[in-house]
């Protein structure tokens, strides 16, 4: 009972985190982070089933690279946009422009 619960709760996180990165569009920041936090509730969710069903945990670590090679791209991204506009709103450049 106790690992259902387990599951429900982290696909509440999960729904969670999609709610924020399609409904705040505004600053490239909380879209990040809304990133993040989708890919922390997906890493806690196959660390616990890959404990459940008895396998290692070498998948959660190739998995937790990825997310933080995932987050350094998208902070350089940020890092590069902040340079170049000033600022990290989606609506301060254009596509064409870039």
């Amino acid at each position: 009972m106790s690992n259902f619960l387990l599951y429900y709760f982290m696909m509440i996180m999960f729904l969670f985190g999609c709610m924020v990165f399609v409904s705040n569009r505004k600053h490239l920041l909380s879209v990040l982070l809304s990133l993040e936090f989708m890919v922390l509730s997906l890493f806690i969710f196959f660390f616990f089933y890959l404990n459940f069903m008895g396998f290692e945990s070498y998948f959660s670590m190739f998995f937790l690279t990825f997310c933080v090679c995932e987050g350094v791209l998208g902070l350089s991204i940020l890092v590069s946009m902040i340079r170049t506009h000033g600022n990290d709103y989606f609506q301060s450049f254009s596509v064409l422009q870039c």
